[in-house]
């Protein structure tokens, strides 16, 4: 899985939480790394080509600006991929939950 080496990057993931509502120029984005991560714009636009490579944002051209948006297939990928660790997290949040509330019955004994 290619994209979650890709979304390893600190920079990357911004990129993606940046753009996952709404499409967004580049000249946008150069400005929201510069001002977050102290990048310029061909450390960003390297940043956003390995994105596009990796499938998870596609890019369109708009005149002479160039925008970007979220490709939601690549997601739904990693998202499938995830599901088969719910149940792992599901269990132990069970298991936490049971214990909190044995501790609040214990605690609403000791009064008695």
């Amino acid at each position: 899985m290619d994209s979650l080496v890709v979304l390893a990057e600190p920079a990357r993931r911004r990129i993606v939480e940046y753009i996952a509502d709404r499409e967004v120029a580049a000249g946008e984005l150069v400005e929201v790394m510069s001002v977050e991560f102290g990048l310029v714009q061909p450390a960003t636009s390297r940043h956003l080509r390995r994105l596009r490579e990796a499938g998870l944002v596609r890019s369109r051209s708009d005149g002479p600006r160039r925008l970007y948006s979220l490709d939601p297939a690549t997601l739904r990928e990693i998202d499938v991929w995830l599901d088969r660790f719910r149940g792992l997290w599901s269990e132990a949040l069970s298991a936490l939950d049971a214990e909190v509330h044995r501790g609040r019955s214990s605690r609403g004994n000791e009064g008695t």
